[in-house]
């Protein structure tokens, strides 16, 4: 898959820079934060992340001059806006594991999703005490729990009808005002028979851009969400 206006394919051997740049976690929470809420100001970016502007300025420039956001139309002249350049990042999962680079920009963004993840149940769990979501929606959010025992290739399968249904249903639901921002976060993360649970790493409130690891269209947000929108990266793996 080429890179378009939605989705940046990176490849470890022929983008190593770029990888580089997204193993820096307040770049890869910006990133997200510029694809879940729209283009935004060093200064804005930093009220949300409690980072100075100073330095959101400085990993803003790194991300430009990797080509993941560049300059927005301003509101006034004053100070410069950002927006994302792609919707999501995609890479080949069997490529990245090849490289060092690959490999640490492949388990970083794992972890921020998966802190993504659980920033997404506290804010949901909000909006619903707040009221900001009707009740229609009660019946059908939730998180689905599983371990079936699957090959690798029917692993792929999976992965496949989920980014087409993802995709079917996006475009039937573009024009519904009643449509609402969905965080999907799909895992699909073999396990060995010996293998032992990692400490639970903390986490912190971050949004994370949308990413999907085969080399092929992933669902988009928002990484993030969203690496789209959700990057809060949408889902990725």
């Amino acid at each position: 898959m080429e890179s378009d206006e939605t989705y940046r394919v990176l490849d470890p051997d022929r983008d190593p820079a770029a990888l580089k740049a997204l193993t820096h976690p307040l770049r890869l929470r910006l990133l997200g934060l510029l694809r879940q809420h729209g283009p935004a100001t060093a200064s804005e970016l930093a009220v949300r992340t409690g980072e100075s502007s100073a330095s959101t300025s400085y990993h803003l420039r790194v991300l430009a001059a990797h080509a993941f956001v560049a300059e927005a139309e301003h509101r006034d002249g004053r100070e410069r806006r950002w927006r994302s350049v792609h919707a999501v990042t995609a890479w080949n999962n069997s490529a990245m594991l090849t490289t060092p680079g690959g490999r640490a920009a492949l388990r970083l963004s794992r972890r921020r999703q998966a802190e993504h993840l659980l920033h997404t149940v506290a804010q949901h769990e909000t909006d619903v005490a707040e009221g900001r979501l009707g009740e229609e929606w009660g019946e059908h959010a939730g998180i689905d729990d599983m371990m079936p025992r699957l090959t690798p290739e029917a692993l792929g399968e999976l992965w496949e009808t989920y980014r087409a249904k993802v995709a079917e249903l996006t475009a039937r639901d573009a024009a519904d005002p009643r449509a609402e921002q969905v965080v999907l976060l799909l895992a699909g993360l073999p396990l060995a028979a010996t293998s032992s649970p990692s400490p639970d790493a903390a986490v912190p409130d971050a949004a994370v851009p949308a990413t999907t690891g085969p080399d092929s269209p992933g669902p988009g947000d928002g990484g993030t969400a969203p690496l789209s929108a959700t990057g809060p990266d949408g889902g990725g793996r």
